[in-house]
């Protein structure tokens, strides 16, 4: 069993997940270096979210071997925990709260020392440039200052890996590439790792040193957007690759999201 080297920020080897009878991830052996961004991509139904879920400390590990900067995830969990910070797919702040309660909120559920929280909650406010708006109630946001103000939230403990589920679904253009460019200044200033689900492509292209390409609970491909499209052919891109991967075994439903997502992105583009 792999337990990764020294420079692994994560290191998952032979991760089968079960809901019942159905296996959502099988068999899942992957590492991600420190300082890496890693894009884990993949069809509605592929494993991710749950893959992230495990990792985020939100399932419990069933079988095989999760270690976060050579913590064992089934033995130090909480441990784990403290090096994690984590931006869901759903929503997770309060409209009836400020921008700086939110975030204070996470800096106590994060346990950052008493003694550094405002400086905290203010640097990764200015951050995010949510500063001006910081007193500002949560429920005014846009969708992409909801994103940025997420971003703040899991900022706030200075994590060494920083998890994203699919953060700019959804986001205008000018949206997006507002939450990339903080995620990037993140990663420059503190040399965090950045693991994260996406459907849009180019992203995962512009943004990821490696990508894995997951179908079925399974790793189909693993390698950097570059030499993914290289192998594949000179002409392609990396929605080619994915499509090599997954599109003629597609279900009905994963088609589905698949053009809902590609929707979503004509509309965004349009009124952007």
């Amino acid at each position: 069993m792999h337990s990764g080297s020294p420079q692994d920020a994560l290191s998952l080897s032979n991760v089968t997940y079960r809901f019942g009878d159905f296996t959502a991830v099988k068999n899942l052996s992957l590492e991600i270096e420190a300082g890496e961004c890693f894009g884990l991509l993949g069809p509605n139904g592929a494993g991710k979210t749950t893959t992230i879920r495990l990792l985020a400390t939100l399932l419990p590990l069933q079988d095989g071997q999760v270690r976060v900067f050579g913590k064992d995830l089934r033995t130090q969990s909480m441990a784990v925990r403290r090096l994690l910070g984590y931006v869901p797919q759903q929503l997770s702040i309060e409209g009836a709260l400020t921008a700086r309660e939110n975030v204070s909120w996470f800096a106590r559920l994060y346990d950052v020392p008493r003694s550094e929280r405002r400086s905290r909650v203010n640097e990764v406010l200015e951050m995010v440039d949510l500063g001006d708006v910081a007193d500002r109630l949560a429920s005014s946001f846009s969708g992409g200052m909801v994103r940025r103000l997420e971003l703040a939230q899991a900022l706030v403990n200075r994590p060494s890996l920083l998890v994203l589920d699919e953060p700019t679904v959804g986001l205008d253009p000018v949206a997006r590439d507002s939450v990339w460019a903080r995620v990037t200044d993140m990663q420059d200033q503190y040399r965090a790792t950045v693991l994260l689900t996406t459907h849009y492509m180019e992203e995962a292209e512009a943004l990821c040193d490696r990508v894995a390409l997951m179908h079925r609970g399974e790793l189909r491909a693993l390698g950097s957007p570059a030499g993914l499209v290289a192998e594949l052919g000179a002409d392609s891109t990396l929605e080619d690759v994915f499509r090599h991967f997954t599109g003629d075994s597609l279900t009905e439903d994963e088609k589905g999201g698949l053009r809902n997502v590609r929707i979503a992105r004509n509309v965004a583009h349009r009124l952007g």
